[in-house]
């Protein structure tokens, strides 16, 4: 049982499938896309007795949480209580993703790098704070805002409205009561997956995620409009760096606060001049990273899910192919504010194993639009430069009514790989 119903747990899915020993897969809810590979059960993600009920009822032998909701709101612990394995934090260590406030004071408190930064519950403090902060600053809800609850403000007017937002137009609900306002840092973003079983962490390949709606970076913060791995600015030295100043002092911090993570921890980092820094933490697979991470999977996914479960990371295999990877996010126009729905999609067969569906319905047996984010186009080459040709030559063969992408995903990475 997977749940969820994005591109990540089409992606996911896809993966799961490959192991023999699979018989039948269920997502919930998962979507029309994904209905071709796995039975979709129309219970939404956030209904944890009903994904409870679901999986006692049907006899599952093992369950994957893919969401940051559910994970927070303690699925896991409420599965594992009916004897259903699963792979992903219980709630106590989703926190790491469910509260920035936590993360946050968890880096300081251990030393973790991290940016600068103050917290705020109360409006008229956070307002007089920006008075006199460094601009630009970054302004984070607290809590889950669909990965929209962060607002780098270039001006301090642009602060000031983003706190008056969140805080008191309550653009999140409970999730901006608490603020937290960051210190503003540079250099390349990179993101790293990771499996770990609370002892041992095995990252896996690093991706760049492509977050702005618009060519070369402009316009509004998305969930994600395309991913390339591995990224070139992640070198050796960086990866070993991470590993003994981030990875590993954040499993143990985690256990020494008696919240032990197990599943995908995700971390969202920035090189800058200082060294790698945390921008954030996931407490769970990365939605669109997953959608080019997985397909470099050489392991079994199931075997390592399993291992990271009974806490046997150390003793299996995880292996990665050495060729990259690009994912091209087709999305509907007008995401990720306003935006149409219902137009019929088209997939050619010889190529719908390399296509990630995201908000898409079946409505009369057809495949159409029913969400911002469409589906993702994913394909894999000998360098980075063939992978985002193939990738853009798979969106060149779907089509859909309102259809529109980013024209220069990996470019940036590109130049990093030039020099």
């Amino acid at each position: 049982m997977v749940v969820g119903g994005g591109g990540r747990e089409h992606a996911i899915i896809k993966k799961l499938k490959m192991n023999k020993d699979v018989t039948e897969i269920f997502a919930l809810p998962g979507n029309g896309g994904i209905a071709s590979d796995a039975t979709c059960v129309s219970i939404p993600a956030t209904d944890i007795n009903g994904i409870v009920e679901f999986a006692v009822k049907e006899n599952i032998d093992y369950a994957v949480v893919a969401p940051d909701d559910p994970l927070v709101l303690g699925a896991v612990d409420a599965l594992e209580a009916k004897g259903i394995p699963c792979f992903g934090p219980k709630a106590n260590a989703a926190i790491i993703e469910g509260s920035k406030v936590f993360s946050k004071n968890l880096m300081k408190k251990y030393g973790i790098p991290t940016a600068e930064y103050e917290v705020f519950d109360n409006m008229d403090a956070a307002l007089k704070y920006l008075e006199t902060a460094p601009i630009p600053t970054v302004i984070k809800a607290d809590g889950l805002a669909l990965g929209k609850g962060v607002i780098i403000a270039q001006t301090r007017q642009e602060a000031v409205d983003a706190v008056k937002s969140m805080m008191g137009d309550k653009i999140f609900g409970k999730s901006g009561e608490t603020l937290v306002i960051e210190e503003f840092l540079t250099g390349p973003e990179v993101s790293v997956l990771s499996f770990t079983d609370g002892k041992t962490v095995v990252p896996m390949i690093s991706s760049m995620d492509h977050k702005r709606i618009g060519d070369n970076d402009t316009g509004l913060n998305t969930g994600g409009m395309g991913t390339i791995a591995p990224n070139p600015y992640y070198t050796d030295s960086v990866a070993k760096e991470c590993m003994e100043t981030i990875f590993l002092p954040t499993i143990n911090a985690m256990n020494a606060e008696g919240r032990t993570f197990k599943g995908c921890l995700y971390f969202g980092l920035m090189i800058t001049e200082k060294g790698p820094k945390v921008i954030e933490y996931n407490c769970r697979f990365g939605d669109p990273e997953t959608q080019v991470v997985l397909p470099l999977l050489e392991s079994d996914l199931l075997t390592v899910m399993q291992a990271v479960t009974n806490e046997k990371l150390s003793e299996t295999e995880v292996n990665f192919s050495d060729k990259y990877a690009c994912c091209v996010i087709m999305a509907s126009n007008g995401y990720p504010t306003k935006y149409e729905k219902g137009f019929e999609i088209n997939i050619p067969a010889e190529i719908s194993d390399k296509v990630y569906v995201a908000g898409a319905a079946l409505k009369e047996g057809k495949l159409v639009t029913n969400g911002g984010r469409v589906l993702g186009a994913t394909e894999i080459a000998d360098s980075l430069s063939e992978a985002i040709k193939a990738s853009y030559g798979l969106v060149e063969k779907i089509s859909f009514d309102n259809a529109y992408y980013r024209h220069d995903i990996g470019a940036k990475a590109m130049k990093a790989e030039v020099k």
